[in-house]
């Protein structure tokens, strides 16, 4: 099927039609990216089951994308189409101690929200610039906290364009990993259940929280987050200090001298320019420590 059929029969499922040659830099914290094919919106489970059951098929290459915060797009961008779970998918229902959200909702968002109603557990996710679909994957978390922990049941949309309903208990979560990268199915909605608790001290933790960010992180400037894995019982933000490469630059990519676990855009990086970065890292560290690091951002797309 030609690029020209795909658009149709997307647009054929579609309330909003399929944007075509799409640079990925809007859709990214990076603010890198060559263009994509297409971009489709789905607004509910029901367009995305038809998508999902049109490309598997036509054989038409695609993936999913939430926030953009935790990837890193080719300079030549990504053949295909990017499913965009955003804000038609970004709603909560909450009921007493528990939430179903949806996955393109906002971590800060649902942190402030849950502190809102007397509900503490997820001060940790005030400053996490993700989408909750994505948060859950990856099990995204910080100051010991993460997701996962207060995950009881994930409604999943496997690639045949069918629902699924995964227990807490089918679902193992790991240090910025899970099964679910394991199994065919994009995340729709997640259930949580949190801990009761007093606004003023949930909110006065947020903002404790986002005052250490803001303090410790480059977030000034446009990055990722976090790049690297921390090692078991150490920091990689540590090992990189050490190395003494704070500051190391390649293009317009750089290791922030303010953490240096964040390699940041100073305005103009390819893709290619990051991704020299990481691995020039990833040597020194090792050649300092005898440890290689793992990255924690994904790189899509298609690279110079």
């Amino acid at each position: 099927m030609s690029k020209a059929r795909w658009q149709k029969a997307m647009n054929s499922i579609l309330s909003i039609p399929v944007q075509t040659d799409v640079p990925m830099q809007k859709y990214t914290t990076y603010k890198i990216g060559g263009r994509a094919d297409f971009i489709a919106c789905p607004v509910n489970e029901e367009e995305l089951s038809a998508l999902l059951k049109l490309f598997s098929t036509d054989n038409i290459p695609w993936m999913v994308i939430g926030h953009g915060s935790n990837i890193l797009v080719g300079d030549k961008g990504i053949r295909g189409v990017v499913i965009h779970m955003g804000e038609n998918f970004s709603f909560c229902e909450w009921s007493k101690q528990s939430v179903k959200a949806g996955a393109g909702k906002m971590l800060p968002e649902l942190a402030l929200e849950a502190a809102e109603r007397s509900l503490c557990g997820l001060e940790f996710a005030a400053g996490i610039p993700g989408s909750l679909g994505g948060a859950v994957r990856m099990n995204a978390g910080a100051y010991s906290k993460a997701v996962g922990e207060f995950v009881t049941k994930i409604e999943v949309m496997e690639y045949n364009g069918l629902s699924r309903i995964l227990d807490a208990k089918e679902i193992s979560f790991d240090y910025r990993n899970s099964s679910l990268f394991e199994i065919d199915a994009v995340v729709c909605n997640v259930y949580l259940t949190l801990n009761h608790g007093l606004r003023e001290h949930s909110m006065d933790e947020i903002q404790r929280l986002l005052r250490l960010r803001t303090l410790n992180q480059p977030l000034e400037f446009p990055s990722c987050g976090s790049v690297f894995r921390n090692p078991a019982n150490d920091h990689a933000g540590r090992l990189i200090e050490l190395a003494n490469i704070r500051g190391l630059q390649i293009g317009g990519a750089a290791v922030s001298k303010k953490h240096g676990n964040f390699i940041i855009n100073l305005g103009g990086a390819r893709a290619k320019d990051v991704k020299e970065l990481i691995f020039a890292v990833k040597e020194r560290v090792y050649d300092y420590s005898g440890i290689m690091l793992e990255t924690e951002v994904r790189m899509v797309g298609e690279f110079a």
